[in-house]
C-alpha cells in the first residue's frame, strides 16, 4: 500500500505479540497482547499523513470552526485546570497548543495571563487564530519541526502546554511524545486528551464507534499504555477528569525539579 510503512511492533511496550485485529476497506489495525494499544498497521508514513491533511476538509476542520462560543467556554475550563497548576499562576507563564487549529485555546490562555504559543500543520487554521484571536504567536506546520526550530532559537521552555484529539492521529507516538517532553520545562504541565478505547461506553464492535476512522486514527490508546507512554518521556500522569464519552482527559507533570 503507497504511503505506508510496515508495524507489528507495539509502540508502547516493544510487544512483538500484535495480532490482527479488525480491518476497515483497505486498512488493518493490530492489537497489542500485552499492554492492549490498538494500531494501524501498515503504518501511514510522514508525507502519507501530511498530503492527507493538505485538504482542510478532510478531517473536519471546516466544522471544528463552528459553534465557537461553546468552545472558547470548554477552552477557558480547560485552562483553568493549567492555571491552578501553575505555582504562582499563570502570568508571563509559556503556554503551548498542540494542534491550536481555530485559535481557542491560545485566546483561553491569553486572557488567563499565559505567554500563548501555538502550532498546527493546517494553515488555514492558523490564518483562522491569526485574524480572530491575535496576541498568541502562531506556526504552521507539525510539532516535531516547530520543536526543532523553537529549541534552536529559544532557552525558555513552556510552563504549560495542551494538546486535544491529535495524539491518535501520529503515525510514531514516540516521537510525538518525546517531542513534547522536549519543549516542556521540569514541573510543566500538560493537558491531553484522545479517544479512550478502554472506556466503558466504547461499543464492542469498533467499526461502530464514531472515532474509529482509518486512517485518520492511527493509534487508540486506553489509561495504562498512555500512563506508560508518558512515563517513557518522563511525563508523570496525576490526575484523570472522568469522560462519560470514551475519551481519555489527563493532567501529566514533566518530571524534574
Amino acid at each position: 500500500m503507497n504511503g505506508t510503512t510496515a508495524q507489528t511492533i507495539c509502540q508502547v511496550c516493544d510487544s512483538t505479540d500484535c495480532p490482527a485485529l479488525i480491518e476497515k476497506g483497505d486498512w488493518h489495525y493490530r492489537r497489542c497482547g500485552n499492554c492492549g494499544l490498538v494500531f494501524l498497521s501498515p503504518m501511514l508514513t510522514d508525507q502519507a499523513l501530511a498530503d492527507l491533511y493538505a485538504n482542510p476538509d478532510s478531517g473536519g476542520t471546516r466544522a471544528y470552526f463552528r459553534k465557537e462560543a461553546s468552545k472558547l467556554r470548554r477552552a477557558r475550563g480547560r485552562v483553568r485546570h493549567l492555571s491552578n497548576a501553575m505555582d504562582g499562576g499563570a502570568k508571563d507563564r509559556l503556554f503551548l497548543d498542540i494542534g491550536c487549529s481555530g485559535g481557542f485555546m491560545t485566546q483561553a490562555a491569553l486572557g488567563a495571563g499565559f505567554t500563548a504559543w501555538g502550532v498546527d500543520p493546517d494553515g488555514d487554521a492558523v490564518a483562522h487564530a491569526e485574524a480572530h484571536y491575535p496576541g498568541a504567536t502562531y506556526r504552521t506546520g507539525g510539532l516535531i519541526e516547530f520543536a526543532e526550530e523553537y529549541l534552536s532559537q529559544n532557552q525558555d521552555l513552556f510552563d504549560a502546554a495542551y494538546c486535544s484529539e491529535v495524539l491518535e492521529h501520529v503515525p510514531d507516538a514516540n516521537v510525538f511524545m518525546a517531542a513534547i517532553s522536549s519543549l516542556m520545562a521540569p514541573g510543566g504541565v500538560l493537558y491531553l486528551t484522545t479517544p479512550d478505547i478502554g472506556h466503558w461506553r466504547r461499543p464492542k464492535n469498533l467499526l461502530d464507534w464514531d472515532v474509529f476512522t482509518p486512517p485518520h486514527h492511527c493509534l487508540f490508546f486506553s489509561m495504562n499504555n498512555m500512563r506508560d507512554l508518558f512515563s517513557r518521556h518522563g511525563l508523570e500522569i496525576y490526575k484523570r477528569h472522568w469522560a462519560f464519552k470514551p475519551g481519555l482527559k489527563v493532567l501529566a507533570r514533566k518530571v524534574g525539579a
